[in-house]
């Protein structure tokens, strides 16, 4: 409890801080914070990425069947499908609502490419070599090593089969106890990254008001998903969200300020263990897995930009295809985990496979950021609240009778 009550105070202290130091324009501030933060997202990742890895290797191999495996994925992947889904038809419906005035007329004239088409990212998962996913970043392809691995560690004969366990659980807790240690300090991170936020909006003023509507838009379809669709679904399984969202929000917090549901990995895996008390065996599972497929904020910021950018060259869609374009917005979310600002260079090579112009991207592109934060966010919280559903229905199964979670 006495941790607890540090990191919360020192993370408050370091978000007052941060953006009042964030509010001057001091070139010393600015630039021991873009060190500080630059120092955090590499310790971030250095034990995010491996830590994907070992995870889904040191859980799925201490399943007691592939039976058991094939149940939690099954139903984590159908949490993930269905928020992710809700999430862009939210998107769609404000949309539809407020209708945001377009920008035709003020596009800037940058040109933006995106990094490689969707299909080549996707032909990725299948790595070329053993180390290849762990130097470029590729999650996808790191999972689909472990997956491979854990299959076949599960096939192997009993005494060697331990022996492999018991490596991997070996380094799967001490990247944990690495993790504890980043935690301790995460207030520090913390305070530069609120420096360089406020100091983002500062710079982009105009952008701002130019943007207004479609921001606005775009903020509240993440927040109806996190307030109120997301917690709705804790109800009816009889779960408090005031409870999870309290014991998740180091995590939470580290996911807005990073941008990056990787880099917040290791503080949401210890949050889930330590705070809410769920098993090992859920979190570790599912955490990982969700970091890869469950793109909630993502689904809302394709569809509405699509859209915005469409209508403002005139161009209409049909009620059909705006239910098409929901799906669409749902599968491309799902897979494009892993790719530095892959929402926004997938919904600009949506825009060039269309034929529509892509100027307008370079008006949202400073904002980007600002959407990323609260996207991420988003997708953590949904993470954790599809972990722990899937961890009270494994509960349910195993014991044979009802869970009965603490109630708000």
């Amino acid at each position: 409890m006495k941790k607890t009550t540090y990191f919360n105070l020192a993370t408050l202290i370091a978000l007052l801080l941060g953006i009042l130091a964030g509010s001057f324009s001091n070139t010393y501030i600015h630039e021991l914070s873009l060190s500080i933060s630059e120092i955090f997202l590499k310790m971030l990742k250095f034990i995010s990425l491996p830590m994907i890895f070992l995870a889904i290797v040191s859980t799925m191999t201490q399943m007691k069947s592939l039976s058991e495996a094939r149940f939690m994925l099954r139903k984590i992947l159908k949490y993930t499908i269905a928020t992710t889904l809700v999430a862009a038809t939210i998107g769609l419906l404000l949309f539809l609502l407020v209708r945001p005035n377009p920008l035709a007329s003020e596009a800037a004239t940058t040109s933006l490419q995106p990094q490689g088409s969707y299909l080549s990212f996707l032909s990725k998962i299948i790595p070329s070599s053993l180390i290849e996913p762990f130097i470029e970043n590729n999650v996808l392809g790191m999972a689909f090593i472990a997956m491979v691995f854990s299959i076949s560690i599960l096939k192997l004969p009993e005494k060697t089969t331990q022996t492999v366990k018991d490596f991997f659980q070996g380094l799967f807790h001490a990247l944990l106890k690495a993790t504890s240690w980043l935690i301790t300090i995460m207030p520090i991170g913390i305070f530069a990254f609120t420096v360089q936020f406020t100091e983002n909006i500062r710079s982009h003023q105009e952008d701002l008001k130019k943007l207004l509507l479609y921001g606005l838009v775009v903020v509240a379809a993440n927040l109806v998903q996190g307030f109120i669709v997301l917690p709705l679904l804790l109800r009816w399984k009889k779960i408090s969200p005031i409870r999870i969202a309290r014991g998740m929000m180091p995590a939470l917090t580290t996911a807005f300020f990073t941008k990056s549901s990787n880099a917040s990995l290791p503080l949401a895996l210890e949050c889930a263990k330590n705070r809410l008390k769920l098993s090992d065996k859920t979190a570790q599972f599912s955490f990982p897995l969700c970091s890869i497929i469950n793109m909630n904020g993502c689904a809302a910021f394709i569809l509405i930009t699509i859209l915005f950018v469409c209508t403002g060259h005139g161009i209409t869609f049909s009620p059909f295809e705006l239910i098409g374009w929901v799906f669409l917005a749902t599968l491309a979310a799902i897979g494009n985990a892993g790719v530095p600002m892959g929402c926004y260079f997938l919904t600009t090579a949506f825009l060039i496979g269309m034929g529509v112009p892509i100027e307008m991207m370079g008006i949202i592109l400073p904002l980007y950021s600002l959407f990323d934060m609260v996207e991420t966010a988003l997708n953590v919280w949904s993470d954790s609240c599809v972990t722990v559903v899937v961890d009270q229905e494994l509960k349910e199964r195993s014991l044979g009778k009802e869970h009965h979670p603490v109630r708000a």
